[in-house]
């Protein structure tokens, strides 16, 4: 059931902009799921969905994990998105964001599997990005910047 249930909440992100945890639990009732609040909290967590903004201004989750690794059209939609600055503070790049997209970047970030980057920590509208080394630093912030840039 649960397998079920999953695809199913991937294929209703996929169709409508769901912004919050009771629209998606009502979409999933209507399509003769039982679900409570606390099962969708923990499939959120399980499917890695985030939030992002969506062409209404609204916000949407949508699903971070993918079976690739690698820098893929999702992630890079992203950080694209979301990114405003980044400043370079010895082995930690600090990333600016819209506000409220930190965590969906910081999501990206991680799933990139960027070379270099050890964690991420993220806020609201900040993260940081701890790095193996400050030569690495560089490294990571060239392609940060070739990502946003639509270059990589």
């Amino acid at each position: 059931m649960k397998t079920k249930r999953h695809a199913k909440i991937i294929e209703l992100i996929n169709q409508y902009e769901i912004e919050t945890q009771e629209e998606l639990a009502q979409r999933l009732i209507e399509a003769g799921f039982n679900v409570t609040q606390a099962t969708i909290s923990r499939d959120i967590r399980e499917l890695k969905l985030s939030k992002v903004a969506g062409h209404n201004g609204r916000q949407k989750y949508i699903s971070l994990a993918s079976p690739d690794n690698g820098i893929t059209d999702k992630y890079t939609r992203v950080l694209q998105d979301g990114f405003v600055s980044r400043q370079m503070a010895t082995d930690i790049v600090v990333i600016k964001t819209v506000s409220g997209m930190a965590m969906a970047v910081a999501a990206a970030l991680d799933a990139m599997d960027i070379p270099g980057i050890v964690g991420s920590i993220a806020g609201d509208d900040t993260i940081f990005c701890a790095i193996h080394s400050e030569e690495e630093t560089y490294k990571v912030m060239e392609i940060i910047d070739k990502v946003v840039a639509n270059k990589y």
